[in-house]
Formats: C-alpha cells, sequence, structure tokens
C-alpha cells in the first residue's frame, strides 16, 4: 500500500470436480501462500469450490451443502490475513440457484456477488442450473454468516484508503455489451475483479488478453482475472488457468497456460485516481441507494516494488514497437511542419545546424516535409554559426550533414560579432558567465531570423521538450523560432529518432555521420574547448536527461508527488543510479521546473506527438509566478530522510 500500491493475485487450485473438502484444502493452501507473498486482493476462479463443470450435480442437495461448509471453512481459515479475498460458488437463494463470488475478509463474509449475465450458447448451458442476478441487492440472512447483502452493485471500500473500491463480475459479464464492471467504474470502484472459467478454443488467449486490457483502460481502473484452470472435467473442454492482471489498458502480468501458476502484480490505485480526475469525459454516477457498500482493512505495507517501471517511459522497450513509433512521431512532425508552410505560402525553410542532436533531427524532419510539399531540398538553407566554443567534430558533422541531405549550407562566423556586442556592452572577453554563454545563442537566433526574412522563410526551432522543461534555453534566443518541430520531443526520444534515420536512410554515409552525432556529447558549445574537445557537458550541468525526462513524466502525466516519483526512481534505476543522485537530480529538476515557466509561457507553435507536452496553449496551463514550496518542501523532507 506504500505510494497507493495494492498487490494483487490470480489464483488457481487444481481442484477436483465436486470434492468440496479436497477444493477447499487448496484454496486455503493458495490463500496463505499468496497472503504470505504480500497479496492483498486474492481472486480465484469462478465455481472453484465445487468445479464449474459439475453440470447436473448442481441439483443435488449434498454438493451444495457441501460448498457451504467448505466455504465456511475457507472463511475461518482467513482470521487474521487482512485484505479482500473472492471465492467462486453456487449458492442456493430461495429456491433459485445463483453462481457467486463469495467475498470475504479476516474471517468474515463480506457479500455474494451473482452473475449477471448467464450464458445459454455453444459449450454453456448454465441456464439449466443458474439463475441470472436480481435487478437490485438485498440483504440476506444466512444462519451461517448472519445478515449479508447479495448482488451484483456491491463496493467493498478499503477503511484506510478509501480510494481503493473493488467490484466484482463473473465471467460472461465482461464478454457481453454492456458488463456491470462499467456501471461499477462509474460508482466509483477502481479495481475490478472477474472470476471466470473460460475454456481455451484456439486463438481465445488472444481474444482475452485483449479484451481484458481494453477494459481496464476503457474504465480506467485496474482489473484482476482468474480462470479455471487444470482440475475442472476434460469431458468436452479443457481449461488453461489463463489469469490476467492489468491497469489501465496497460498487462501488468499474465499466466502461462496449462500450469495452475499464480500470478501477481501491484495495481497503482493512486495513479488510477488521478488519471480518472485528469480526464473531465470519465463520467461518475453517485446513486447513494443502489450500490451497498462494506469496508474492509488492509494493514500498511512496506518493501520493495517488485512491480516493472520502464525507466524509460517515453521510449517503448521493444524494437518493433520503438520504429512504428519513431516512423509515427516523425510523420507527425513533417506533416506539422508542412501544414504550417503551406498555410503561410513559404517555400523556404532556414535553421540552425550545430551538429547536435536537436537541430540533427530538426534538419531531418525539415527534409522530409519539404519531399511532402513538392520541394527541392535546396528550399533548406542550414545555417552553421561557429564561435568560441564549436569544436572540429561538430562543425565537420553540420556541414556533412547538411550537404548529403541535399540543403544549402550557409556559415556565418559570429565570433566578430558577438565580440563587439560585448565592447559595446561592457562584457569582459575573460568572464564565461551566463552573459558570455547567452549573448551567442542570441546573436545566433538573431542571424536565423534576418535570414528568413531575407529568404522570404521561416525559422524552424530545434529545441526539445527536455530543455524547455527544465528552461535549458536562452530566452529570446534559442528559445525562439517560428515553428518548433521538436517542442514535444524528449531528448531521451531524440536519440532514438536519430538512431532510427540512421538505420533505414539506406546511404552509408549518412548514416555514418548520424552515429557520429549519436555518440558525440549534449553540449551547447558555449565556452572554449579544451584540447579541441567540448568543455560543457549539458547533463554534468543540469543532469542526466535519462532520469529528468522520468521526472517530467511522471510529473505532468500523472501529477505524482516528489517522494513517490522518487520511490519509482529508485525502482527503476536500481543499480544504475545512488539514492543520493536521484535525490540530488530530483531537487534540480523541481527548481528549474517552477522557476523557467516563463520561458515556457511564450513558446512558438509546434506538434504535440504524445501524451505529455508543456505548450502553454494546451497541455501545460501553468502560472509563471507559481510557487514551488509545496513540492521542494518535500524534497526536503526527502533529503533530510536519505542524511538520517
Amino acid at each position: 500500500m506504500q505510494y497507493g500500491f495494492v498487490k494483487a493475485a490470480a489464483l488457481a487450485p487444481k481442484i477436483r470436480v465436486a470434492d468440496t473438502e479436497y477444493n477447499a484444502e487448496e484454496i486455503i493452501r493458495l490463500m496463505k501462500e499468496a497472503h504470505g507473498n504480500g497479496a492483498r486482493i486474492l481472486v480465484f476462479p469462478e465455481l472453484c469450490v465445487t468445479g464449474y463443470t459439475c453440470g447436473d450435480l448442481f441439483h443435488q442437495d449434498l454438493l451444495l451443502t457441501g460448498a457451504r461448509q467448505a466455504l465456511q471453512e475457507i472463511v475461518e481459515a482467513s482470521n487474521g490475513m487482512d485484505g479482500l479475498f473472492f471465492v467462486g460458488m453456487p449458492l442456493e437463494v430461495e429456491g433459485k440457484l445463483y453462481n457467486t463470488a463469495a467475498v470475504f475478509s479476516d474471517g468474515r463474509i463480506l457479500g455474494f456477488v451473482p452473475k449477471t449475465h448467464v450464458p445459454n450458447y455453444s459449450e454453456f448451458y448454465e441456464r439449466r442450473h443458474f439463475t441470472e442476478a436480481p435487478e437490485r441487492c438485498r440483504v440476506l440472512e444466512l444462519p451461517e454468516w448472519g445478515a449479508v447483502p447479495f448482488g451484483t452493485d456491491q463496493l467493498f471500500v478499503c477503511a484506510g484508503f478509501p480510494l481503493l473500491k473493488v467490484a466484482a463480475e463473473i465471467c460472461e459479464d465482461v464478454w457481453t455489451p454492456n458488463p456491470p464492471s462499467i456501471r461499477h467504474a462509474m460508482h466509483g470502484a477502481t479495481v475490478i475483479v472477474n472470476l471466470s472459467a473460460s475454456d481455451e478454443i484456439t486463438g481465445k488467449d488472444a481474444y482475452r488478453r485483449d479484451l481484458i486490457r481494453m477494459q481496464s483502460g476503457h474504465l480506467v481502473c485496474g482489473y484482476i482475472y482468474a480462470s479455471a484452470g487444470e482440475g475442472e472435467s476434460s469431458t468436452d473442454l479443457v481449461f488453461g488457468g489463463h489469469h490476467l492482471i492489468c491497469e489501465n489498458g496497460t498487462l501488468l502480468k499474465e499466466s502461462e497456460r496449462f500450469r495452475n501458476e499464480t500470478i501477481y502484480g501491484e495495481i497503482d490505485v493512486e495513479r488510477l485516481t488521478g488519471e480518472r480526475r485528469r480526464v473531465s469525459t470519465f463520467d461518475n454516477i453517485y446513486d447513494e441507494g443502489r450500490y451497498q457498500v462494506s469496508t474492509f482493512a488492509i494493514c500498511p505495507q512496506k518493501g520493495r516494488l517488485d512491480r516493472f517501471v520502464d525507466k524509460a517511459p517515453f521510449v517503448p522497450g521493444n524494437r518493433a514497437e520503438r520504429e512504428k513509433r519513431c516512423e509515427e512521431i516523425l510523420s507527425i512532425q513533417s506533416m506539422g511542419l508542412k501544414k504550417r508552410m503551406e498555410h503561410t505560402s513559404c517555400r523556404s525553410a532556414v535553421i540552425g545546424i550545430s551538429g547536435g542532436l536537436d537541430s540533427t533531427l530538426a534538419l531531418l524532419v525539415t527534409a522530409r516535409a519539404a519531399d511532402l510539399l513538392g520541394l527541392p531540398r535546396d528550399c533548406i538553407t542550414a545555417v552553421t554559426m561557429p564561435c568560441f566554443g564549436t569544436t572540429d567534430r561538430t562543425y565537420t558533422n553540420a556541414c556533412e550533414l547538411t550537404k548529403r541531405l541535399g540543403a544549402n549550407l550557409m556559415e556565418v562566423d559570429i565570433r566578430e560579432a558577438v565580440t563587439t556586442h560585448f565592447r559595446d556592452i561592457g562584457q569582459d572577453m575573460e568572464k564565461h558567465d551566463v552573459t558570455y554563454e547567452n549573448s551567442q545563442a542570441r546573436e545566433r537566433t538573431q542571424v536565423l531570423m534576418d535570414t528568413a526574412n531575407r529568404l522570404g522563410g521561416m525559422v524552424i526551432g530545434t529545441g526539445d521538450m527536455s530543455e524547455l522543461a527544465l528552461g535549458w534555453a536562452t530566452y529570446n534566443g534559442d528559445h525562439m523560432s517560428m515553428y518548433g518541430v521538436n517542442a514535444s520531443v524528449p531528448k531521451t526520444l531524440v536519440r532514438h529518432l536519430v538512431r532510427y534515420c540512421a538505420d533505414t536512410c539506406k546511404d552509408s554515409r549518412l548514416s555514418e555521420i548520424l552515429l557520429d552525432i549519436l555518440d558525440t556529447p549534449v553540449s551547447p558549445e558555449l565556452l572554449p574547448p579544451k584540447d579541441g574537445k567540448i568543455a560543457q557537458r549539458t547533463e554534468d550541468l543540469v543532469g542526466p536527461y535519462e532520469l529528468h525526462d522520468f521526472f517530467l513524466y511522471y510529473m505532468l502525466r500523472f501529477g505524482f508527488a516528489p517522494d513517490k516519483i522518487y520511490y519509482l526512481a529508485r525502482a527503476a534505476f536500481r543499480g544504475e543510479y545512488e539514492d543520493q543522485v536521484i535525490l540530488k537530480w530530483l531537487n534540480t529538476f523541481y527548481r528549474r521546473f517552477f522557476a523557467q515557466q516563463f520561458k515556457r509561457s511564450c513558446l512558438p507553435d509546434g506538434p504535440k506527438v504524445g501524451t505529455v507536452a508543456v505548450s502553454p496553449r494546451g497541455d501545460l496551463r501553468m502560472p509563471s509566478d507559481a510557487s514551488a514550496r509545496l513540492w521542494l518542501g518535500c524534497m526536503n523532507k526527502l533529503m533530510e530522510k536519505d542524511t538520517d
């Protein structure tokens, strides 16, 4: 439960059909094992107390009585166990038989949830035995358990963490056009469980996986799906024990079929709640009389996060998916620029080329846009502007890249202009301060703007989203352009986009140039080189971009507080960065992010390519004078705790 996580388990005991005593023993064994492993929401399959494949044995009094006795043993075995448990069993109510999920916690029955949609087609003939759930919840008086809620519309709420609201549906329910889970989610359920007995036929597992994953995304919820496995009768069907744990469209864990494997997944309830808060079209319904609410407890847990946390959330880990993403982003960037050039009747583009990653990507995108417009690539003027910090390596790469892409190369040495400017404003040439650096950036921007005016073109911005988040741009210098093609591309993704172009360009020399640019340290090159090599490395000054992109993603995408981002970063970068290093750069991130909003408030137009962006016209409407006190106060507590 630390930082809103709850550990869930989906389990399938190897049952014996109609042997309720044996099945109870197996359920209890697995229940104790999973609880001992930290799981606090445990979901067993549909009708697992008796077996789903009992057929007409469901009409036998002895089986139904045995099921109730078995449940009594299972519930008693949960004494002293916090959390929430779901077990499938048949239950007779006033002469009707229902396929139910028995819900209990710490030796106490909380409710019975009956199946809403009872199938009677193909291999399923449940209506021969079971009745569909009644319209409304009611309270049953049962001799073993007293007053117990019975009905579909039930919420099970964690007393110490009310964001965790759990509801249940059973197998076929989720396969229908209007599953109960929709109603559950709209009434506040953040986690849905499904007790299932879904048999295996060719290709069904893929459909099932997509169905559950998309349902979790559609409802912005966690979804725990436990399906019957080995032990069910194989007279006509085979059951694979295909378990799934999903969160908001993402598959967290999946079992290997035909092994009765228990799976565990940590669901981030805070993240789900924040996402629902952000998505204004997620409707809530507050019908106080409709839902029966029961509470349960979970003791606070601490420990290592076992859930996979991607250290590069902007970059797909799978190569095929990454290449597809790169092609898509390049298309979005180039189509955005194409539209802008068409709208302005502009037939010329001017871009500052430095031999660094960002200007390289911008030039590649501009070349694509020219191709889409049917313009020759010499409509692009790439301007190299060497000054005090330019090295031979970056200068050569800038020139060769421009020529290889077929653009015009223009060189404007700005040393003399900047020196004159220093003399005019009284700046000491030997004082390498912020004035020394920013004067060069502003002179370059002036050259680009005036060149664009002369050619009747537009200046294409090169700065990326990571730099904008940190304010690593000179105000009214490289911060400014007429269209910023990289404005929503984080630095970690810029690298992969350039690499993708190197791998797919079918030009060996161009590929060599791009690979050397990728191998060059990230630098603004505003300080004189040392022994001909870059003296100023950006990541030495502001921190590793892979960390800052991680911080940016979880701050803007999910609104997480610094302590939770630190918790996730420790899990993602375990073994790569010491905790003190992560804290140092996280503190730097917050200080710079709040202090530099004034630069983001007047950004040029540029296309959005992902779920996170900093455009003041859409994704980040933030006052430039917002106080960072709360966030930095949280950071101070973290740093004090780390020191202790």
